[in-house]
């Protein structure tokens, strides 16, 4: 359930649900997602659907990981992104193979702990992590030309729209649960234009640090 082509048959069905971006579906037929999830779901890892990985929180939809980083890259290079939500790691596993240096902000020190595991099994050595609430993202490090955010808070966090560089993108769900709305939101000097994209739902971006 982990071949070659069950993960190309879930690679057809990105393309048919409107993914375009070659580059972004590329690497996700490369990124191995059945070592992101617990073993007894290795089996559903090519299915296009969110799972499980402990602490009320989830790996979100292959369909949602790539329209994310579709939008995120928006046809330019990156040389830095900021992830505000590592997970069990998969999203970050995909941003390293697209941007030169990957900070990844993680609020629940087990599941950050795993993702660290993960990505030094990979030999991903450009991603960065860090134990920290995600509405403060990681400043010393920007300004980022992206920032992603893989929880959803209930208005955009001011502070992460300070650490992206002009012309910077941030992609973001903003709502709370049954109405959230994927929006992709640009940064134009002191101002900001914002695109509504799409509903979707994710879990709620918490604060707090959970050790």
């Amino acid at each position: 359930m982990t071949s070659r082509r069950t993960r190309m048959r879930l690679i057809e069905r990105l393309r048919q649900e409107g993914i375009v971006n070659e580059e972004v579906l590329g690497v996700m037929a490369e990124v191995p997602r059945h070592i992101f999830v617990d073993e007894a779901l290795a089996h559903r890892a090519y299915e296009n659907t969110a799972l499980p990985i402990g602490h009320s929180q989830t790996i979100s939809q292959p369909y949602i990981v790539a329209r994310m980083t579709e939008l995120l890259c928006g046809g330019n290079a990156l040389e830095s992104v900021l992830e505000v939500g590592t997970g069990s790691g998969y999203q970050g596993a995909i941003l390293a193979h697209l941007a030169k240096q990957v900070y990844t902000v993680e609020r629940i020190d087990p599941l950050l702990d795993r993702a660290r595991k993960r990505y030094a099994a990979l030999k991903l050595n450009n991603i960065h992590t860090k134990l920290a609430d995600g509405h403060w993202g990681w400043p010393e490090k920007g300004p980022f030309d992206a920032i992603m955010v893989t929880a959803a808070p209930d208005k955009l966090p001011e502070e992460l729209l300070g650490q992206l560089k002009e012309g910077g993108r941030l992609v973001i769900p903003i709502g709370e649960d049954g109405k959230q709305y994927l929006s992709v939101i640009t940064r134009r000097g002191n101002e900001c234009e914002e695109e509504l994209v799409e509903a979707v739902r994710f879990v709620p971006l918490l604060g707090g640090v959970v050790r």
